[in-house]
């Protein structure tokens, strides 16, 4: 009796994945597509990415080069992507998106207060000065007054400008 085709009870039949080609193309433009993200950061922004020095050299190249030596180097840059672990790179790249973007939120609820605070005057000054005792009470109704005077008289927006600061300084400094 022969055992060619049978298994034995404690072998198990190993599930075959077929991937296509067609998918195997679109995971390495993917993988392209995020090597060309890191070849656009500034330096300072990839130090802060997990990369080996293989991968930081052909990024630091592909800076470098323009046309079409730049598009040869991209796709180096996804095959060396293929050999490595993306998912450290992936989530390092979506943290430095997500503090750009929250950056942005902060900076426009400050532009909200300072709306608010020429609007309201002494009460918003108040509230401000709850949130940080340090506040200089004085600039900041001194400010507020030009803001409005400015407006009032169709002159530029100087002291706008000089609160927004204000404000950021009191509330990018946390």
């Amino acid at each position: 009796m022969s055992r060619k085709n049978k298994k034995a009870p404690w072998e198990e039949e190993e599930e075959i994945i077929w991937v296509s080609k067609s998918e195997m193309k679109r995971d390495m433009e993917e993988l392209q597509k995020i090597g060309e993200e890191l070849v656009e950061l500034k330096p300072n922004a990839l130090a802060k990415i997990p990369l080996d020095e293989a991968m930081l050299d052909a990024i630091r190249d592909a800076q470098r080069f323009k046309t079409e030596a730049r598009r040869r180097q991209l796709q180096y840059i996804g095959k060396l992507m293929r050999q490595i672990d993306v998912e450290p790179i992936q989530a390092a790249l979506d943290k430095l998106r997500n503090k750009h973007s929250q950056a942005t939120v902060q900076l426009h609820k400050l532009e909200q207060k300072r709306d608010k605070l020429i609007e309201n005057g002494d009460s918003m000054i108040n509230a401000i000065l709850v949130d940080h005792p340090d506040a200089d009470r004085q600039r900041l109704r001194q400010l507020v007054r030009q803001a409005n005077k400015e407006k009032a008289q169709n002159k530029p927006a100087k002291a706008y400008r000089e609160i927004f600061q204000y404000l950021k300084e009191l509330y990018m400094e946390d």
